[in-house]
C-alpha cells in the first residue's frame, strides 16, 4: 500500500510539472494538459486512483490546497488599482453574479436535464472562475490594465462568493428546506462577515510577529504557511466554509499593508502556488468516470455553448450596464470565463455526500463541471488572445524596456529606444535626471526602483524588460530580482559597474543578479567614458545583403559597442555576454559608434542592373573563348 501511495504521488508531481513544462513550450493553456494527463493516468490507464490511494484524506488535503491558492490570489490584489475599477468590480461580482447563477440553472434543467434542486446547485458551483486559470491566461493574452485588473479582482474574489452561494443551497438541499430564503441570507452575511474578521485578524497577526522581529527571516515562508492553514481550519470551525473568505481576505489585507515587508512570502506562495495547481487539477481529473462523461452525451455540449455565447455575455453586460468601460473591453470581458480549481473541488465534495445522502443524480455533477473546466479552458485559452488583440484591448508582444537610471548616457539610451517606436520608462532617484529625460519628451518617473510597491506606481504597459543602467552593482541586482518576478528571468538585464564585477569570483552569484549587458569591455565607467567622448554617438544602422554585420565591424572599428537588434518581424533582441550579435541582413543595429566614420553608399538599382549586363556580357565572351578552344 505504501509503495502504490508514494508511486502514486511521485506520479502526481511528474506529470504535473511536465504539463507545466510542455504549456509553457507550446504556448497553450496549462489547465487543459493537465487535465489530459489527470484523465489519462486516472479512468484512461488505471495507472492512479486517488480514492483509493488518499481515502478520507483527499479532500481535506484539495481544501487547504485551494486555501493557499486563494491566499496567494488575494496576495496580487492591491487596493490601488479600485480607484479606477471599483464600481464594475462591484457590479460583476453581484449582478454579474446573480445573473450567471440563474441562467445557468436554467440552462442545467432545460438543457442537460437535472432536476431543479441540482440545476440550482450546479448554477452556484458555476458562478467561480477563479485564479488558477484567470491568471495565467491574464499573462498569456496581457490585455490592457484595466480590463486584466477587473478580471483578476473578478477571479479572486468571485471564488469565496460562489463557494459560499453553493454551500448554503447544499446546505438546504440536505435540510430538505423549502422556505430557506431568509435562512439562506442571514447564514451568507454571517459567512462572509467570520471569515473577514478572522482574515484580518490572521493578517494583523502575522505583521505584529514580523514587524516586531519575533520569527527569525528563515521561518517567516513557513510560519506565514502554517498561519494560513491554521486561520482557515479555525473560520471553518467557527463557521462552515467561512475558510475560504477568511484566506482570501487574509492575502487581500497582508499585501496591501505599509508595516513591513511581505514580498519574500508572496515569491514563495507563487512557487507553492504553481505546485498545487498541478497537483490538484491531476487529482480530480483522475476521478473522473469514462462511463458517466459518456452518459451525458450531445447535450453536455450544448450546455457548454450556452454558457460561453449566452450566460456570460449577458452577466458582462448586464452587470456592466452604464460603467465608463467601452464596447471592445465588455465584448472581450464576456469571452472571459475559464472555471478552474474551486469549482472541480466543490462539485467533488458535494456530489460525494449528496450521493452517499441518496441523491443518485449528483453523480452527474463532477463530470458535467469538469467537461465546463475543460471546454472552458480549451475556447478561452485559445481564442482570447486573437480576440483581445482584433479588438484592440491587447498589449502588443510587449517590446519597451524600464531603464534604471536616468544619467546622461541612460537618456540617450532611451531616446533612440524611443524613436524607434519602442516604449520606454526611466526610473531614478535623482529629479535632475528626471527633469533632464522629461524635456527630451521621455517616459520618466522620480521614484526609488527598490521601494515597495513600486510596479504599482509605473505604468508598464507594453514594457517587458529592465536595463539596470545604474552605478551601482547591488542595487541592479536588486532591481534584476524585483522586476524579474514580473518580466522573467531572461528578460532582466544589469550593467557592471567596474571590470571586476565581471569576473566569476568577484560579481554576485548568476541566480542573484540579472544577464549582464552589451559586450566584453561593457562597463558603468567604460559606457560612461565612451560615450561622454564628443565623436561618439548612438546610431541605428540597417545592414543589408551588400552592407553586412562584417561590414559594421569592419567601418566603425573596435570602438563600436552594438547594444540592440531590432529585427525585420519587430522583435528586439538585447545584446548580452552570453548571448552575442549574429544578425541577419534587414536588422537595425543599435550601437555607440564614431560620428567620423560614414557607411558607404550602396548602390543604386540602375548601378546594380548595368553590373549585371557586364557580368553577362563577360559569361558570353567566356564561354565563345571556350568553343574556339
Amino acid at each position: 500500500m505504501s509503495e502504490n501511495l508514494l508511486f502514486g504521488l511521485t506520479l502526481i508531481v511528474f506529470l504535473g510539472l511536465l504539463a507545466q513544462w510542455l504549456a509553457w513550450r507550446l504556448h497553450l493553456p496549462s489547465i487543459l494538459l493537465l487535465l489530459v494527463f489527470g484523465f489519462v493516468a486516472g479512468p484512461v490507464t488505471n495507472m492512479m486512483d486517488p480514492d483509493l490511494m488518499l481515502g478520507d484524506t483527499l479532500f481535506p488535503i484539495v481544501s487547504i490546497s485551494v486555501a493557499l491558492i486563494l491566499f496567494e490570489g488575494g496576495m496580487s490584489l492591491h487596493l490601488s488599482e479600485l480607484k479606477e475599477i471599483h464600481r464594475p468590480v462591484r457590479k460583476i461580482l453581484t449582478w454579474g453574479a446573480m445573473i450567471t447563477w440563474l441562467l445557468t440553472a436554467l440552462s442545467a434543467h432545460w438543457i442537460v436535464h437535472l432536476n431543479w434542486t441540482l440545476s440550482i446547485l450546479l448554477g452556484a458551483v458555476l458562478v467561480v472562475t477563479g485564479p488558477t486559470v484567470v491568471g495565467p491566461l491574464l499573462r498569456h493574452v496581457r490585455p490592457t490594465s484595466k480590463v486584466a485588473s477587473i478580471a483578476r479582482w473578478e477571479g479572486i474574489l468571485i471564488d469565496p462568493v460562489g463557494a459560499v452561494l453553493a454551500l448554503l443551497i447544499f446546505e438546504a438541499i440536505l435540510a430538505g428546506a423549502e422556505d430557506a430564503t431568509g435562512t439562506a441570507a442571514i447564514h451568507f452575511l454571517q459567512t462572509f462577515g467570520i471569515g473577514i474578521l478572522v482574515g484580518v485578524a490572521g493578517a494583523g497577526f502575522i505583521v505584529m510577529m514580523l514587524k516586531n522581529y519575533w520569527i527569525p527571516d528563515f521561518l517567516h515562508n513557513s510560519f506565514a504557511l502554517a498561519a494560513v492553514v491554521s486561520a482557515f481550519t479555525a473560520s471553518n470551525l467557527v463557521m462552515h466554509e467561512s475558510g475560504l473568505v477568511t484566506v482570501t481576505v487574509m492575502g487581500l489585507a497582508l499585501a496591501n499593508q505599509k508595516w513591513t515587508p511581505v514580498e519574500h512570502i508572496i515569491a514563495f506562495k507563487e512557487d507553492l502556488r504553481v505546485l498545487l495547481i498541478s497537483g490538484l487539477f491531476i487529482l480530480l481529473s483522475a476521478r473522473l468516470k469514462l462511463e458517466t462523461l459518456a452518459e451525458l452525451g450531445s447535450s453536455s455540449v450544448l450546455f457548454v455553448a450556452f454558457l460561453v455565447l449566452i450566460v456570460r455575455p449577458a452577466s458582462v453586460y448586464g452587470s456592466l450596464w452604464r460603467t465608463k468601460l467601452n464596447w471592445r473591453e465588455k465584448l472581450f470581458l464576456s469571452w472571459l470565463a475559464p472555471r478552474g480549481i474551486v469549482a472541480a473541488a466543490v462539485a467533488s465534495i458535494f456530489s460525494i455526500r449528496l450521493v452517499d445522502a441518496g441523491f443518485a443524480e449528483a453523480s452527474a455533477l463532477v463530470p458535467l463541471t469538469f467537461i465546463v473546466i475543460v471546454a472552458t479552458a480549451a475556447i478561452y485559452g485559445l481564442t482570447a488572445k486573437p480576440l483581445a488583440r482584433s479588438l484592440g484591448v491587447a498589449q502588443e508582444h510587449p517590446r519597451g524596456f524600464l531603464i534604471v537610471g536616468a544619467h546622461p548616457w541612460a537618456r540617450r539610451i532611451g531616446q533612440i529606444l524611443h524613436e524607434q517606436n519602442l516604449p520606454v520608462m526611466l526610473v531614478d532617484s535623482n529629479w535632475s535626471n528626471v527633469s533632464e529625460a522629461k524635456k527630451l519628451g521621455l517616459p520618466a518617473h522620480y521614484a526609488n526602483i527598490l521601494a515597495e510597491h513600486i510596479e504599482d506606481e509605473l505604468e508598464l504597459e507594453g514594457i517587458g524588460r529592465l536595463l539596470a543602467l545604474t552605478a551601482n552593482d547591488e542595487a541592479n541586482s536588486l532591481a534584476c530580482l524585483h522586476f524579474r518576478d514580473i518580466f522573467g528571468r531572461s528578460s532582466v538585464y544589469q550593467i557592471p559597474a567596474h571590470p571586476k564585477a565581471r569576473s566569476d569570483t568577484l560579481s554576485m552569484p548568476k541566480h542573484l543578479r540579472g544577464r549582464v549587458l552589451f559586450g566584453e569591455e561593457a562597463t558603468y565607467a567604460a559606457l560612461n567614458r565612451l560615450l561622454g567622448e564628443p565623436d561618439m554617438v548612438l546610431k541605428a544602422t540597417r545592414l543589408s545583403e551588400e552592407f553586412g554585420y562584417e561590414d559594421y565591424l569592419h567601418l566603425y572599428g573596435s570602438d563600436a559597442t552594438p547594444m540592440f537588434a531590432i529585427r525585420e518581424d519587430g522583435s528586439v533582441k538585447v545584446v548580452t555576454v552570453d548571448d552575442p550579435l549574429d544578425p541577419r541582413p534587414g536588422t537595425l543595429i543599435i550601437g555607440a559608434v564614431s560620428k567620423d566614420k560614414q557607411r558607404p553608399q550602396q548602390k543604386t538599382r540602375p548601378d546594380l542592373q548595368e553590373q549585371a549586363r557586364d557580368e553577362a556580357r563577360r559569361e558570353v565572351e567566356r564561354r565563345k573563348r571556350e568553343a574556339s578552344e
